[in-house]
C-alpha cells in the first residue's frame, strides 16, 4: 500500500510537471486574401481640352473587395497611405505631366495580401509665385500694349546675354503694326493663366521667323493669326540667368508663340515685372535672344 501511494505521488507529481511546462498555442484565424479587388483612378477635371486634369494634380481614388479590413496605397511617388475606407482624393504635387502607376495592398484576415495596380497620368500646374501673377493679370485679367516710349522695347542679343546688347529700339521708332497690339493676361479660379493677343490683323516679324509664320521676306508687318485664347504653361526659367537679371520664371504659348512680335520663339522668360510694366526675353528661331517691353493699357 505503501508503494502504491508513493508511485501514485510521483505520477501526480509528473503530471503537475507536464503541465506547467506545457506552452500555450494561439490561433490566428483563417488565412483569408480579399477577393473581388478593384480600383478606380479618376484624375480630376479631364476634358477634350485638358487630357491629365486640370492642373490641380487631384485624383479620385476608389477601391472595393470581398472581405478587406483596410488597404495600403502606394501612389507611386513615394508616398504610401493607409486608407481604411477605400475611399479617397489624392493630390499629387510634381509639376508638369508625370505617369504614376498607383499600388493597392488590400490586406484580408491573418494578414493576407491581394494586390491590384493601375497606371495614372496627371496634369500638375506650375504654382505661378503670388506677386507675379498678381501683376501679369490684376487678380483677373489685365490689358497689355508694347511700351513704345521706352528704351529697348525691342531687342536683341546674343543667346547667353540678358540685355539688348546688339540692338536697342529708341522710343516710338519701330512699324506701327508693333504698336497697336492688345495683349491679354487673365486669370481662372484655379489661378491658371491664359492668353489672347489682338494684333488687328498684323504682327511684326523679324526676317528670320517670317517662314516659321507662312510668310516670306525680312523684317515686317504679316497677317499672323494670334490663334485665339491660350492657357499658357509657367515654369522654373531653363536659362543660366540670376536672380539679378530675372524673376527666374518663364512660360510657354502654345501655338505660334506671337505675343507683340514674332520671332519664331514660344517660350517667354519674365525678366521683371510691377503692376505696370513688364520685361521679356525668348531665344527667337535664329537662336538669339529677343526683348520685348510692355506695359499696362493707359
Amino acid at each position: 500500500m505503501r508503494n502504491i501511494k508513493n508511485l501514485s505521488g510521483l505520477l501526480a507529481g509528473l503530471f503537475l510537471l507536464f503541465s506547467a511546462c506545457k506552452k500555450p498555442s494561439y490561433s490566428f484565424g483563417e488565412l483569408a486574401a480579399p477577393t473581388n479587388l478593384s480600383m478606380t483612378a479618376t484624375v480630376v477635371g479631364v476634358n477634350a481640352a485638358n487630357p491629365n486634369g486640370n492642373g490641380t494634380g487631384n485624383v479620385a481614388i476608389t477601391i472595393t473587395s470581398t472581405g478587406a479590413l483596410t488597404y495600403n496605397v502606394d501612389f507611386g511617388d513615394g508616398i504610401t497611405r493607409v486608407v481604411p475606407t477605400g475611399t479617397l482624393t489624392y493630390k499629387y504635387a510634381n509639376p508638369g505631366t508625370n505617369d504614376y502607376t498607383i499600388t493597392v495592398n488590400a490586406v484580408g484576415t491573418g494578414g493576407s495580401i491581394s494586390t491590384i495596380s493601375k497606371r495614372v497620368r496627371v496634369f500638375v500646374a506650375f504654382v505661378i509665385p503670388a506677386p507675379i501673377l498678381s501683376a501679369l493679370t490684376g487678380g483677373s485679367l489685365k490689358v497689355w500694349v508694347t511700351d513704345r516710349s521706352a528704351p529697348g522695347h525691342f531687342g536683341v542679343g546674343p543667346n547667353d546675354a540678358f540685355s539688348p546688347i546688339w540692338y536697342s529700339a529708341g522710343p516710338d521708332t519701330r512699324e506701327a503694326c508693333a504698336y497697336d497690339d492688345e495683349i491679354t493676361f487673365s486669370k481662372n479660379a484655379l489661378d491658371q493663366v491664359f492668353m489672347n493677343v489682338n494684333n488687328f490683323g498684323s504682327s511684326f516679324s523679324i526676317g528670320a521667323s517670317s517662314t516659321f509664320y507662312g510668310f516670306s521676306g525680312g523684317d515686317n508687318c504679316f497677317s499672323i493669326s494670334t490663334g485665339g485664347n491660350k492657357q499658357l504653361i509657367f515654369q522654373d526659367a531653363t536659362s543660366n540667368s540670376t536672380p539679378a537679371q530675372s524673376t527666374r520664371i518663364q512660360f510657354t504659348v502654345p501655338g505660334n508663340g506671337i505675343i507683340n512680335f514674332g520671332t519664331g520663339g514660344t517660350v517667354y522668360e519674365i525678366l521683371g515685372i510691377t503692376e505696370t510694366t513688364m520685361h521679356l526675353r525668348n531665344i527667337g528661331i535664329d537662336g538669339n535672344s529677343w526683348y520685348q517691353k510692355l506695359k499696362k493699357k493707359p
